[in-house]
C-alpha cells in the first residue's frame, strides 16, 4: 500500500514504516548518506538514504540521477523540526524506476524559458498549486449551477457568426467554406432555454484580440450561463451567489495553496454579498474624480479598469452602459434607450472585468432595429431571429472568464500563469 505524502505528515505515522512515490525534487549527498526531497501531488517530504542501508550499488545509482528521477521508497517516519516539511523518512529500500539527468529548469531561468517548457514546468510546486486551485474553482462552478436549478448544455466550437464583433474572430478553411472559432456560446445557449429555462456550460472561447495586457488570452475558458425570465437584477443575483460560493470553496480547500503563493487571503475572506453597484456614468464620474484619462462613451480598457479597480478591495457590478459601446443584442433600458440593461463585474485590486453580461433583447422588431444600425444583415442570423419569434420570453446571462477568476483568487500578477498552457498574440507552443 503506498501513501501520499500529505498523510504521512502527522504525528499519527512516527515510528511506522510507510510506502511512498513520487519525483526527486531537491538532492544533496554527504559522505555517506543522501538527502532526498521526495515530492509528489500532494506535498513534499525529506527522506534521509544510508549508504549501509540500502548498499553501495543502489547508493552509486542514487547518487548519479538527477532532480526529477521518479522513485519508490519505504522507511520509518520521524519528526524533524529542521525538514522542509516538519518530517523525515528514514529510507529502508528506494527503488529508481525513471532516471533523469540535467533536468533544463533550474533556478533563474527566464520567464520565456519556462513558458517554452511549460510541459515540465507543470511539475513545479507553483504550478501545482494553481491547478489545484483551477480545479477547485471549476468544481465549485458546476456545483453551483447544478445546485440552483440549471442544466449543463454543450454548443458547438464552429460557427458561421460573430457575438463579441468580427474583427476578434479566427477564421478557419472549413471544406470550402468560411466558419470560425467561437467567441462565446451564448447564442447557442439562448436557444437552449425554451427547452430547459437554466441552461450553462464550460467551454474555451476564442477571440482574435491583439492585445498584450497582462488579462488577454487568445484561447480560454468560459463559464457561461442563459436563463428565461430573468432580468439584469437576476442574474447578477445569481453571479454574486457563484463568486462568493467559488471563493468560499477555494478558502476551504485550497487555503495552503494560496499561502503558498503568498496571495493575500483576509482580502478573500472579506468578500461578501452585495457587492459594489455603480452605473457606467457613475463610474466614469469616480475615474475622473480619481484623475483617470477617461470621457463618457468610452469603453473601458485594461488600463482604465487596472486604475479603477485598485481602488477597491471587493468585485463591482457596473451597470447601464451607453448602447453605442455594447453588443447589438443587449436590450435597451425602456425608460433610458441610450444605455443598455447589462453588466460588467470588475475585480478588485487592480484585476477588471472577469463577467460580463446583461439581460438579451427578446422582442423581434427591436433586435431587428439593433441589428441594423449595427450594420448586420438579420438573414445570416436567422436561427437567432427565430427565437424571438416563437414564444420569446424575457430572458438575461453572463460569461465568466475562468482563467481570469483564477488569475485574481491566486493573486497573480499575469493572467498567463492562470493556465497550464495560455496562448497569446505571440504564443501558441508547446
Amino acid at each position: 500500500m503506498f501513501h501520499k505524502v500529505e498523510e504521512v505528515l502527522s504525528d499519527d505515522f512516527i515510528g511506522k514504516e510507510v510506502s511512498l512515490r513520487g519525483w526527486i525534487y531537491r538532492k544533496r549527498r554527504m559522505g555517506k548518506i543522501i538527502f532526498v526531497v521526495l515530492r509528489d501531488s500532494s506535498d513534499i517530504i525529506q527522506c534521509v538514504v544510508e549508504k549501509k542501508k540500502i548498499g553501495s550499488e543502489k547508493f552509486k545509482e542514487l547518487d548519479k540521477v538527477g532532480v526529477e528521477s521518479s522513485i519508490i521508497l519505504s522507511g520509518s517516519v520521524r519528526k524533524e523540526a529542521r525538514a522542509p516539511t516538519g518530517y523525515e523518512i528514514d529510507v529502508n529500500t528506494i527503488d529508481i524506476i525513471g532516471p533523469s539527468y540535467m533536468f533544463p529548469i533550474t533556478k533563474d531561468k527566464s520567464d520565456d524559458f519556462l513558458l517554452d517548457n511549460r510541459h515540465l514546468w507543470l511539475r513545479s510546486r507553483e504550478m501545482n498549486a494553481i491547478l489545484k486551485i483551477r480545479h477547485t474553482v471549476f468544481g465549485a462552478i458546476h456545483d453551483y449551477f447544478r445546485e440552483t436549478g440549471y442544466y449543463e448544455v454543450q454548443g458547438p466550437i464552429f460557427v458561421t457568426g460573430a457575438v463579441e464583433g468580427g474583427s476578434t474572430l479566427f477564421e478557419v478553411p472549413y471544406f470550402g467554406r468560411k466558419a470560425y472559432l467561437t467567441q462565446s456560446a451564448q447564442f447557442y445557449l439562448e436557444t437552449f432555454i425554451f427547452s430547459l429555462e437554466k441552461v450553462y456550460t464550460i467551454a474555451p472561447s476564442f477571440r482574435a484580440e491583439k492585445s498584450r495586457t497582462r488579462r488577454h488570452l487568445t484561447e480560454y475558458w468560459h463559464a457561461e450561463a442563459e436563463a428565461a425570465w430573468y432580468h439584469n437584477d437576476d442574474m447578477m443575483k445569481d453571479e454574486e451567489e457563484l463568486i462568493v460560493q467559488i471563493i468560499q470553496r477555494v478558502l476551504d480547500e485550497r487555503r495552503r495553496e494560496l499561502e503558498f503563493l503568498n496571495r493575500d487571503i483576509k482580502i478573500l475572506e472579506n468578500i461578501e454579498k452585495p457587492f459594489i453597484r455603480m452605473k457606467y456614468g457613475e463610474l466614469i464620474e469616480f475615474a475622473q474624480n480619481e484623475g483617470i484619462d477617461i470621457e463618457y462613451g468610452d469603453d473601458l480598457g485594461a488600463d482604465e479598469e487596472t486604475a479603477i479597480t485598485v481602488k477597491f478591495d471587493k468585485p463591482i457590478f457596473v451597470t447601464h452602459y451607453p448602447a453605442s459601446i455594447k453588443p447589438f443584442y443587449h436590450r435597451p433600458d425602456p425608460e433610458n434607450p441610450e444605455v443598455v440593461l447589462c453588466h460588467d463585474m470588475l475585480a478588485p485590486e487592480g484585476y477588471g472585468e472577469i463577467i460580463g453580461g446583461g439581460e438579451r433583447i427578446y422582442k423581434l422588431d427591436v433586435l431587428i432595429q439593433r441589428m441594423e444600425e449595427e450594420g448586420l444583415n438579420p438573414e445570416n442570423y436567422y436561427w437567432y431571429v427565430d427565437l424571438r419569434k416563437y414564444g420569446s420570453v424575457p430572458h438575461a446571462g453572463f460569461g465568466l472568464g475562468v482563467d481570469r477568476l483564477v488569475w485574481w483568487l491566486a493573486g497573480l500578477s499575469h493572467i498567463k500563469y492562470a493556465i497550464p498552457y495560455p496562448r497569446t498574440i505571440r504564443r501558441t507552443k508547446p
